[in-house]
């Protein structure tokens, strides 16, 4: 009897199929369905506010990714993951505004691509250089070991000389022009938004595949129970940077990428409750999950707007005009209320719910 007509759930018969990227004709006519509305319906339909809201949705993504691999896959707590995000951003801008590009790759539009590269390269060996001591410390101490990352970096190295670069003060201008892909110049919304699902399809194609593969299974039992691992044979040390590495690198990508969505930068971008937020992005979304990445930074990014529409809308009022100007710390509040509702609530995260909802459809009739 084939397969087709079993009861419920889905049934392989070799690896091949278990690890299958999509699985069944409906999950490959959903993936269809996902990538006909985020290349064709929201651009089509979307205004220059949303899609810069899918924007920040995506460039949330990227910076959550590399925590995601770090607290989620490896087990190991950081809570300075903007420093790797300012690391990027502005070795790609030093390269654009100050590295002297032979005129054919700057004809070519070749430049910011090629320092995308090279930003998440440094982004990343800079994550191993605080991922060293990080790696032989737990608990309590990894905590402020990664915070030292974001002060060092941001708050020491970047403002206090970084910033000086060619006299410009605190702020590196860019021009318009100055981010070209190709013959295309990266000069509005839904540009930079192309941009960002290219970027965010590659990270986690790449962040998935890698974690099918001997080192995710690695990072995976170095977070459940790294005595164990090590006694199995597993070299943590070395896995433990790699891991570093790997969040650095992608948040290179993304610290590079926001650039584009920018008319100048600062430190100002890249603050420590930005590390903060990232984290509370996996926690909702889910811990050790990419599906959680993805809900986790769509809900946070769009509960804040909506919060920020509903304030303007009493604009007219003397406290709706208070609200608009403390803004900033009612988003705090509104931050430390959504992760204590789903620590409370949700522990697993939107992903655990979302799990459930496909297990109900799959099982369907027998789905108790």
């Amino acid at each position: 009897m084939s397969t087709t007509w079993l009861p419920c759930g889905v049934y392989h018969q070799n690896y091949h199929q278990d690890h299958g990227w999509w699985q069944t004709k409906f999950i490959k006519g959903k993936m269809i369905l996902l990538f006909i509305i985020l290349f064709v319906v929201i651009p089509l339909f979307a205004d220059s506010y949303w899609l810069s809201v899918c924007n920040q949705i995506g460039y949330t993504v990227l910076g959550a990714l590399g925590v995601q691999l770090l607290i989620g896959f490896c087990g190991q707590i950081t809570l300075g993951h903007a420093a790797f995000l300012a690391v990027g951003a502005y070795t790609s801008t030093l390269l654009i505004l100050e590295f002297p590009w032979p005129k054919i790759l700057l004809d070519w539009g070749l430049a910011y691509p090629i320092s995308i590269f090279i930003a998440a390269i440094v982004s990343g060996i800079w994550s191993v250089l605080f991922g060293l001591p990080c790696a032989r410390v737990k608990g309590f101490y990894l905590i402020l070991t990664t915070m030292a990352a974001q002060f060092i970096t941001v708050d020491f190295i970047i403002t206090g000389y970084v910033s000086q670069i060619g006299g410009r003060g605190q702020a590196f201008s860019l021009p318009p022009g100055t981010i070209k892909v190709g013959p295309w110049i990266i000069d509005n919304d839904l540009k930079v938004y192309f941009m960002m699902l290219v970027l965010t399809i590659i990270c986690i194609v790449a962040m998935v595949n890698l974690l099918r593969t001997r080192v995710g299974r690695a990072w995976v039992a170095i977070r459940d129970n790294d005595i164990s691992a090590e006694v199995m044979g597993i070299n943590v040390f070395k896995y433990k940077l790699f891991a570093f590495y790997v969040a650095g690198f992608i948040g290179g990508i993304a610290g590079a990428f926001w650039i584009s969505n920018l008319s100048a930068i600062s430190p100002e971008h890249f603050p420590w409750f930005w590390s903060l937020w990232l984290v509370g992005v996996i926690l909702i979304g889910g811990v050790g999950s990419i599906h959680g990445t993805v809900f986790g930074s769509i809900f946070m990014v769009v509960v804040m707007e909506l919060l920020q529409l509903g304030v303007m809308q009493f604009m007219d009022t003397s406290w709706g005009e208070r609200l608009f100007m403390d803004f900033l710390f009612l988003k705090e509040a509104a931050f430390g209320l959504a992760i204590c509702v789903f620590m409370i609530f949700e522990p697993n995260g939107l992903a655990y719910r979302w799990w459930q909802m496909k297990n109900y459809f799959n099982l369907w009739p027998f789905s108790y």
